[in-house]
């Protein structure tokens, strides 16, 4: 039988309450950034670029929306006979009677699938991290190390350590060396490499781990199988990344990782990263050039195909099918698919979910005050704002409110709507 040189599984089924309603009726996998593009798209173009070809997808929450977007594969030459794209949802059988618990108990389900491809390596990668990295260089270092377990760090603000699982590694080499020592979010960090959750695995490793893992109540990669492997003298090395790495686990991490796509030079570059996504999912490739009317301003912003301007664009990214109406004015702000902002509406520091329609004269957000944090307001997806509504900053706004729902005409700073 064919043996495949390596076989990658993407954790992209759960949800994070800290993205709110922006995983409503999505994984956090799912959510779209960038334009026209939603955040797996990073994780399956790093693959493609690497020249992996067999790809699983661990999914779970919601899970059709991800699987919309990943339809057959061909979006990322992911068709063949020894390459594609597999969505492995949760299952129930005489063996397993859960869904999945946990990333290890995840992949530990579907040990089946794993071992029918006999990979040389597993490379377990999570599906909401942006960045760019050539995946050979790390399986190629896991490879010359002769290792069990290579997990993936990143130097992170020491003052940020502690939200991360973080290493300490021997310096063997400016790529990276033994992990000596690795802590799942300790309250006081002892270094500042955080852990990327990507892991390469000698297969048969994993295989008996992840089996030592179930006689336990926890089943996290983080939290339990890298420590397990450390404290029973696997060969665990630590490898180091040097690049963009964007993190979307809250609001204004997904906030600030899409400025970072604005200005004279990006931090991130999707045309230079060689980004693919789906074009067919909502029809992306169909959608109009866009059209600027003779008063729209575009200022560091981005606008996809589908897009009309005849207002005012500031620092924002618009996804198709967006309109902002002449008098309308968008400042630091990222507005999906189909979302209408009419004459005199300003949105400030908003994220808007798909199909929202601001109404006439409403005010939606603001800026920054006294430094006390971004503030994002958040408006979930198929909302009518009416007109002359106004909504404070750091406000949440909940999917498919009722018109009852919008009768005080205010909603104050940091409130909930729903």
């Amino acid at each position: 039988m064919f043996k495949s040189p390596t076989l990658a599984m993407i954790l992209a089924g759960g949800r994070v309450d800290e993205l709110g309603v922006l995983t409503y009726y999505r994984p956090k996998s799912a959510v779209p950034f960038g334009g026209f593009a939603r955040v797996i798209d990073f994780p399956l173009s790093n693959l493609l670029n690497s020249g992996i070809e067999l790809i699983a997808i661990l999914s779970q929450y919601r899970s059709y929306s991800l699987i919309n977007h990943i339809g057959t594969g061909a979006a990322w030459d992911m068709i063949g006979r020894y390459r594609g794209i597999s969505i492995l949802p949760p299952f129930k059988d005489y063996e397993n009677p859960d869904w999945y618990r946990g990333s290890a108990d995840a992949v530990f389900q579907n040990l089946d699938f794993v071992q029918f491809h006999k990979p040389s390596e597993i490379l377990i990668l999570s599906g909401d991290h942006v960045y760019q990295m050539d995946y050979r260089e790390m399986i190629k270092f896991h490879i010359e190390k002769d290792a069990d377990l290579t997990a993936a760090f990143l130097e992170v603000d020491p003052l940020d350590a502690h939200r991360f699982g973080i290493g300490e590694i021997a310096s063997e080499s400016p790529r990276g060396g033994r992990l000596v020592r690795y802590e799942e979010k300790p309250e006081k960090p002892r270094a500042n490499l955080a852990s990327l959750t990507i892991l390469c695995f000698r297969p048969q490793v994993l295989y008996d781990i992840l089996a030592e893992n179930q006689k336990h109540d926890s089943y996290e990669f983080g939290r339990d199988i890298i420590p397990l492997m450390m404290e029973q003298n696997y060969k665990v090395y630590g490898y180091i990344h040097s690049g963009y790495w964007g993190y979307t686990r809250t609001i204004d991490e997904y906030w600030r990782t899409s400025m970072d796509i604005l200005g004279n030079e990006p931090r991130i570059d999707m045309e230079g990263w060689g980004l693919r996504t789906n074009l067919e999912h909502r029809d992306i490739r169909d959608g109009q050039p866009v059209l600027f009317g003779s008063s729209a301003v575009m200022d560091n912003s981005m606008a996809y195909n589908g897009c009309q301007i005849d207002g005012t664009v500031r620092n924002s990214i618009l996804f198709p099918g967006t309109h902002v109406e002449k008098g309308a004015e968008v400042v630091d702000s990222v507005l999906f698919f189909n979302t209408i902002v009419e004459h005199g509406v300003r949105l400030d520091r908003v994220i808007s979910d798909v199909n929202t329609n601001f109404g006439a004269g409403s005010r939606v957000g603001g800026p920054i005050i006294d430094g006390d944090g971004e503030g994002i307001t958040v408006v979930g997806w198929n909302n009518s704002v009416p007109k002359g509504m106004i909504i404070g900053r750091g406000c949440t706004i909940y999917p498919q409110l009722a018109p009852e729902k919008w009768q005080e005409g205010v909603v104050q700073d940091n409130e909930v709507l729903k």
